[in-house]
């Protein structure tokens, strides 16, 4: 039985969307839906019969050519060459499993009933989700103001017959797959071109991506962390709750609570300690992760707002009898936060490569570079020089992109977001804090085993257990690409139990 997801006005949220894609469910409209879009498509058209001003984007070119008006026969040919015309992208592909997301959210959008936009054109880009054709998208091109302007006249080219798509593993014309499912194409009403290629779903999507990931990061951050406490010999009791009642952050709170979670039952953690303090880097884990947990939180509650509102412009209101002409499509609050959650996450990186580092420095009775026999071998000497090096190259990632602005179309549109560019700066923020959390499972798996015949917690134990079906312990030097290459896949492919 296939599986569906109805899209209606009711408030997506991050986990329906993963669900959706991880399970590849199709779209359909609601009846309430399909009622909005109607509805808001026939208000529009009536209302053009009599309309004698200029309304923008409908009657009038774009940007700054907002002054020229165009007449009643040539609207339609107006919004198709909007879409060609701005179908200007460059640089690497959208990931497909990203352009997913911005039809997603784009017909979530749509379907709000203020844009204007035709019931056939919404139920077109869902036959194109259901059937996993995918139209490329390029990375560069968008200034996050305006809408996502340049990626989303890519996403939208193939619903008139032009552009490409991928489709069943190949890059293809756009035209010869409509053929192929006998579409015909789009022939675009006033408005709709605009409606399409204003709002911010390039941006979204990436930050929908990121969040979703900058969660199971943080997560795993914890439990390496942990384990490369237990490796190190470190102590509790900087994770000891009466701490954190008197700096009463709620994520520092959660992670000192999650590492006494899952070092209950240890008899590593509890045995005497020689050293009276750890490094930074294990002793204010609860401050630096829990300052990232607090950033998530407060990104994902941006973002959420967000992927459920209307952003082109102009907006129709079918009740008020209006139609708006002003600035939704603006990507400030997502370059704000994607800027913020880039640094959050890198921290993550940040102070793990520290304790990798830790953790191969010979220390507290590990062995020099986590092998028995260093010299012969260079054991783990170098899987840190990869983290750090990753970590430097988010340092400049980190740089933000929100400051920055470029006025463009004839400075009609003085002050862009840039957004888009911190989007895809996240993206590979966050995709290079999972590589360097996998670089520390690596060393803090392999230091754990000279702790033994003393046995850390259960559920550390059946977590490395896990991680083992993946990476075996290292005795002798070896090829070790092969084993960063599977703990990455590792922490991809992990299911977190239910709490």
């Amino acid at each position: 039985m296939k599986k569906i997801h109805i899209i209606s006005p009711e408030e997506l949220s991050f986990e329906k969307i993963d669900i959706i894609l991880k399970e590849n469910y199709k779209l359909q409209l609601s009846d309430k839906s399909i009622h909005l879009i109607n509805k808001c498509r026939n208000y529009l058209d009536e209302k053009m019969k009599n309309q004698k001003e200029p309304i923008y984007g409908i009657t009038t070119g774009f940007g700054s050519l907002c002054n020229h008006s165009i007449s009643e026969n040539q609207l339609s040919q107006l919004q198709e060459n909007l879409v060609m015309s701005h179908a200007c992208g460059t640089g690497d592909f959208v990931p497909k499993q990203i352009v997913k997301i911005m039809m997603l959210l784009k017909v979530h959008a749509l379907s709000l009933g203020h844009s204007g936009v035709q019931l056939i054109t919404v139920q077109r880009i869902i036959d194109m989700f259901n059937n996993s054709v995918i139209p490329v998208v390029f990375q560069q091109g968008s200034l996050g103001a305006s809408g996502d302007l340049v990626p989303l006249a890519h996403l939208f080219l193939p619903l008139i017959g032009k552009g490409e798509v991928f489709f069943e593993g190949k890059r293809q014309n756009a035209e010869d797959i409509l053929r192929k499912f006998n579409w015909e194409p789009i022939k675009l009403q006033s408005k709709e071109g605009l409606a399409l290629l204003n709002g911010t779903q390039f941006m979204s999507s990436f930050g929908v991506y990121s969040i979703l990931k900058a969660k199971r990061i943080s997560q795993f951050a914890d439990i390496v962390g942990t384990i490369s406490l237990e490796a190190y010999d470190g102590r509790i009791e900087p994770f000891t709750a009466n701490l954190h009642t008197i700096r009463p952050h709620n994520g520092q709170i959660e992670t000192a609570e999650n590492f006494r979670n899952l070092l209950s039952g240890s008899e590593i953690i509890i045995r005497q300690k020689k050293h009276v303090q750890d490094p930074y880097s294990f002793r204010c884990i609860p401050q630096v992760h829990g300052a990232t947990k607090d950033t998530i939180n407060y990104v994902s509650s941006v973002l959420l707002t967000e992927i459920n509102s209307v952003t082109d412009n102009p907006t129709v209101f079918p009740d008020e009898d209006m139609i708006l002409s002003g600035g939704n499509f603006h990507g400030q609050p997502m370059a704000l936060i994607f800027d913020f959650l880039a640094i959050a996450i890198a921290e993550l990186g940040s102070i793990s490569e520290r304790r990798v580092y830790r953790l191969i420095s010979g220390n507290r009775g590990l062995p020099e570079f986590l092998v028995a026999n260093p010299g012969l071998n260079s054991g783990f000497m170098i899987p840190q020089y990869s983290a750090a090096s990753i970590v430097s190259q988010n340092k400049q990632l980190c740089t933000p992109s929100s400051v920055d602005s470029i006025p463009s179309s004839n400075e009609q549109e003085d002050h862009v977001s840039m957004g888009a560019n911190g989007a895809t700066k996240l993206y590979k923020v966050v995709n290079n804090v999972e590589k360097i959390i996998a670089i520390e499972l690596f060393n803090a798996a392999q230091a754990l085993e000279f702790r033994k015949p003393q046995k850390t917690s259960e559920i550390l134990n059946n977590f490395v257990c896990e991680y083992r079906k993946f990476v075996n312990f290292v005795d002798d030097d070896r090829i070790l690409y092969f084993d960063i290459e599977n703990s990455i896949k590792f922490l991809k492919e992990y299911q977190f139990k239910n709490k």
